[in-house]
């Protein structure tokens, strides 16, 4: 079954000084888009989850994030006393003001506060990995769900177009007898002997040039390939997309050589339900 590109999965762990939550989101993109934010202490990982996003997920625009909260008494944020105390004593020289007030001035100042760089934890990295997986299946199982909404939605309007090529089929019959009648008429006001022969050879060439025989089975063909395709077990959204185009190109000769305007309108509807369909698949994985 096809899946979609839009997807969002979350989840998180505690750990013993700090809560950890993935969050990944993903939109519709031709190609693997990856945008990802991982804390300076996992950023040895960085290529790891970039690796594990790209099989997983295949394609389109993915953002993902780890955010840390911290839960417990660690913490990486220092105050870089030296820096603090010189900001205090030029301070001082400048205006009287209380030490309170100076020393939350202070510590507003550039480079008042220092972040240590935490040792990356193998045992907290192995938690994290679950999670990661855990979002990575909600992201695909959201996928999934919203993939159901629109092969749903492209089997209507394929059955649409199904129904509306076998009103061509019948309105073809009717469109060659009036072509047939008009150019009898037309060469009957020439008021002329024409050749019987050459006659009948002339209209057999000009109602092949009008013919959309092969037209109507080509496009019963692709619309049939178009529903194989669709409740296949792979997701291809690229390959309905290039049988799209086959359905398109046939529906436009129909309606180039038509030349019959109830046919027409009948084209245009065709062509309305195709485009719908064009539109969706952009977001098909």
């Amino acid at each position: 079954m096809i899946q979609s590109m839009t997807g969002y999965g979350k989840a998180f762990t505690q750990l013993p000084q700090k809560k950890v939550t993935i969050e990944i989101k993903t939109l519709n993109s031709k190609n693997l888009d990856l945008n990802v934010r991982v804390p300076s202490a996992y950023k040895e990982k960085e290529l790891e989850v970039r690796s594990k996003l790209s099989k997983q997920l295949q394609r389109g625009k993915v953002d993902f994030s780890i955010f840390i909260e911290v839960t417990g008494d660690e913490t990486t944020t220092i105050i870089n006393k030296e820096v603090v105390n010189n900001y205090i004593d030029q301070l001082r020289n400048i205006a009287e003001t209380s030490p309170e007030n100076t020393l939350e001035i202070a510590m507003r100042l550039p480079d008042a506060l220092k972040t240590e760089r935490q040792e990356f934890d193998k045992a907290e990295w192995v938690e994290i990995e679950k999670i990661i997986d855990i979002a990575i299946k909600e992201v695909k199982k959201f996928r999934a769900d919203e993939g159901a909404v629109l092969a749903n939605d492209f089997n209507n309007r394929i059955t649409n177009i199904q129904k509306l090529s076998e009103d061509v089929v019948i309105l073809d019959k009717e469109r060659m007898i009036l072509v047939r009648e008009r150019l009898e008429k037309a060469v009957a006001d020439l008021k002329q002997n024409v050749d019987e022969n050459r006659f009948e050879q002339e209209l057999i060439y000009y109602l092949e040039k009008l013919d959309i025989t092969e037209e109507k089975v080509r496009l019963k063909n692709h619309l049939d390939y178009f529903l194989q395709e669709l409740s296949g077990n792979e997701s291809n959204g690229k390959k309905l997309a290039f049988i799209s185009q086959e359905i398109g190109r046939e529906i436009n000769t129909t309606g180039s050589k038509s030349n019959f305007a109830p046919m027409q309108k009948v084209v245009v509807q065709m062509k309305d339900e195709l485009e719908k369909i064009k539109e969706q698949l952009l977001n098909v994985l």
